[in-house]
């Protein structure tokens, strides 16, 4: 009998989106597949959308927790697939994708694998495939290494992970929002025995949609934000402290230094001790030609401060009755 894998799919206030993600499920070249939709407190009608496709391969569950991180967590408890696929309720994956990953791990059962990916806004034919450094078999200090230096990233749906490499690496953790999955894969790649990339299998990243986690800029994401980096550095640190390593890891912190400012000061303040501790990085902020010419008389600091006011004034107008529509209506 073929291994079985177990799609989870989170999902809160998806309603626009959630039944595209289900049907390139359900629509999948693996035979042997469950889906599981966990909903985290929608206000919308995503139970109601989920619900149509309850039967036997699909289970409708409600987390009463709080986060992405918990309802992912509940579909791992509820999951009986060998191999764990993770899916935004707003991504959507090829109808090879799964099958093309599992031919692959059949012959490494405790390596995890990894896809091409692109992003789309409404239809899916429209994504660009545009190859990264990271689109490689790697070992999984190298994947690492190799991603933070500015190699590319592998978002969550990219994945198909055995669920013993899940097992050894721990669930989600609940205390992240903001980068929670860069935290958890970065535990699982450290578990893994090897990272297999699979050029024919792929997904498709949602853009431009409304209220995403990755455009939050409250005190709490962005304490999430560093905590995460915080620990997946520290796991990638213990595994060997090269030079590699270090650099790396000073860059995700130059990162969080550039997205974090002037936000949270104590939190950049304490990221510019590690990156010195780390040995430095040489990774530049980047921005248009007035961004480039502040930053070079005055420094980016002072660039990125004038960087946010321009946005919350336009913002503002955005939102403010009258100043955007020439009617004045509401």
């Amino acid at each position: 009998m073929q291994p079985s894998v177990s799609v989870i799919i989170p999902c809160k206030n998806g309603a626009s989106w959630l039944a595209d993600a289900i049907e390139s499920c359900l629509q999948q070249s693996w035979p042997n597949l469950e889906v599981i939709v966990v909903d985290n407190g929608s206000s919308d009608a995503s139970v109601e959308i989920a619900q149509r496709y309850a039967s036997s391969p699909v289970v409708v569950l409600e987390c009463k927790r709080a986060g992405a991180s918990a309802a992912r967590n509940m579909g791992l408890q509820q999951a009986r697939g060998d191999f764990i696929q993770f899916l935004d309720a707003d991504d959507v994956l090829d109808r090879d994708k799964v099958r093309v990953q599992m031919e692959r791990l059949e012959s490494a059962p405790l390596a995890i694998a990894s896809s091409a990916w692109s992003r789309f806004r409404s239809d899916p034919n429209e994504a660009a495939f545009s190859p990264e450094a990271v689109w490689r078999d790697f070992a999984p200090e190298e994947f690492l290494i190799t991603s933070w230096l500015g190699g590319g990233m592998m978002p969550n749906f990219a994945w198909l992970t055995p669920r013993a490499v899940i097992d050894k690496a721990g669930g989600w953790n609940e205390r992240l929002s903001l980068n929670d999955d860069g935290e958890f894969f970065c535990r699982v790649a450290l578990a893994a025995s090897g990272i297999l990339f699979c050029n024919d299998a792929r997904g498709y990243y949602r853009t431009g949609t409304d209220g995403t986690l990755s455009g939050r800029r409250d005190q709490a994401a962005i304490a999430s934000a560093f905590e995460a980096t915080e620990l997946s550095c520290g796991w990638l640190l213990a595994r060997g402290k090269s030079g590699g390593a270090a650099k790396a890891c000073a860059t995700q912190y130059q990162r969080f230094i550039y997205d974090a400012y002037p936000e949270a000061p104590h939190l950049v303040a304490a990221a510019e001790r590690r990156v010195a501790e780390l040995g430095g990085s040489h990774l530049q902020l980047q921005g248009g030609r007035l961004f480039r010419i502040l930053s070079r008389c005055f420094g980016w600091k002072l660039a990125k401060r004038c960087q946010v006011a321009w946005q919350l004034l336009r913002n503002d107008k955005e939102v403010t009755p009258g100043r955007n529509q020439p009617d004045g209506s509401r």
